[in-house]
């Protein structure tokens, strides 16, 4: 049987089941190998072990790894079948934009998960790190980043982490929790893809995700957006293309700031414009950043469909709109630099990603 996970009712049912976890101090995720190293600073695998001379063997050894520039690490390779509960990691590196998670499932070629770091956590802006206080995703103090999505498999998997700067990460500190147990045929696999564009005047629409094909369910949305005009920002609507729709959608949200649960520009009294930031379960602003109304302001929004999953058959679409107003009450094109994750569930094989686009610094 498949175990439920993620609520509270499935707790009592769950006695006995297996869990292993993969970290540093126990990179295979093998039982009772953890912590086995005695300390030896000058082995490059141990280079954290310093502080553990006086202790030994068993007290922290290895509880980090590096990651040099332009190094790609595994972080876990799991034989499965299984299903990973959560994932955690955390960086002294600063930009987290040039930290890249991917996750492979069952000896795939292109991965189902190849997002920037801090935008799979939710936390897109590394100028601003920020909490998250959702259901499936979070950011603690500080950085420390954390998400429960449910994530089975059926063969294999393998998750990696790329260094694609020209500066090391001297610490990266990890964990991947997993439960081996047999996974139904009807299960599908987590996918998660990151786009980045300036919309235009001419046609001011961000592509969240385009191009999936197959059976799933659509679970996710993150957004880094960069207002770079004066104004509100969110007027534009989120749109669901849905098996075959073409031109026009079946599913169209009648506001950014509707769709990720808030009202009225995001304003905590109409009549003081400033967005207020805000964190529930399943959707949120954990950040607004406005240091000058005419200056670049920095917003993340998370809206997580864990209730209210979009399922498609065929094929899938997600777009945003960028509009503000001008004077005269008509909707103003915006210019703006958005960066998006979206997230979701389908039946393999999936189509290959578009090349990961540029992540300069934010």
């Amino acid at each position: 049987m498949f175990p439920p996970h993620g609520t509270l009712a499935s707790l009592p049912y769950q006695a006995g089941i297996v869990t292993r976890q993969i970290s540093a101090e126990n990179p295979t995720g093998e039982k009772g190998r953890a912590c086995l190293w005695d300390p030896d600073p000058a082995n490059p695998f141990l280079r954290h072990s310093r502080p553990a001379m006086d202790l030994g063997k068993g007290w922290k050894v290895r509880p980090f790894i590096p990651l040099a520039a332009g190094e790609l690490v595994a972080l876990a390779e799991i034989e499965g079948p299984a299903c990973i509960s959560q994932i955690w990691i955390t960086s002294d590196f600063p930009w987290y934009r040039h930290l890249v998670l991917r996750i492979h499932w069952d000896d795939e070629e292109s991965p189902s998960v190849e997002v920037p770091l801090g935008d799979f956590f939710a936390m897109g802006h590394d100028s601003a790190p920020h909490l998250v206080q959702s259901l499936p995703v979070i950011v603690g103090p500080y950085r420390g980043c954390g998400c429960f999505w449910q994530m089975p498999f059926r063969r294999r998997c393998r998750i990696t982490l790329q260094n694609d700067s020209a500066q090391d990460a001297s610490i990266v500190a990890y964990k991947v929790l997993y439960h081996p147990q047999d996974v139904p045929a009807e299960a599908a696999y987590f996918h998660a893809q990151w786009r980045r564009g300036q919309t235009r005047r001419e046609h001011p629409e961000h592509t969240i995700v385009d191009g999936i094909r197959g059976k799933g369910v659509y679970v996710g949305t993150y957004l880094a957006w960069t207002a770079l005009s004066a104004g509100w920002w969110g007027e534009g609507e989120v749109k669901f293309f849905l098996d075959g729709d073409a031109e026009y959608p079946t599913i169209a949200d009648n506001g950014t700031e509707d769709y990720f649960g808030g009202a009225w520009c995001f304003y905590r009294d109409p009549n003081t414009p400033a967005e207020t930031e805000f964190s529930f379960p399943y959707s949120g602003m954990p950040l607004a950043k406005i240091s000058a109304p005419h200056a670049p302001r920095l917003f993340s929004l998370y809206r997580w469909h864990i209730l209210d999953a979009v399922g498609f058959n065929e094929d899938l679409r997600v777009t945003v709109q960028a509009l503000g107003w001008w004077p005269d009450r008509k909707y103003q094109p915006l210019c703006d630099d958005i960066a998006s994750v979206a997230y979701w569930y389908q039946t393999e094989p999936h189509v290959p990603f578009p090349t990961l686009p540029s992540r300069s610094i934010s």
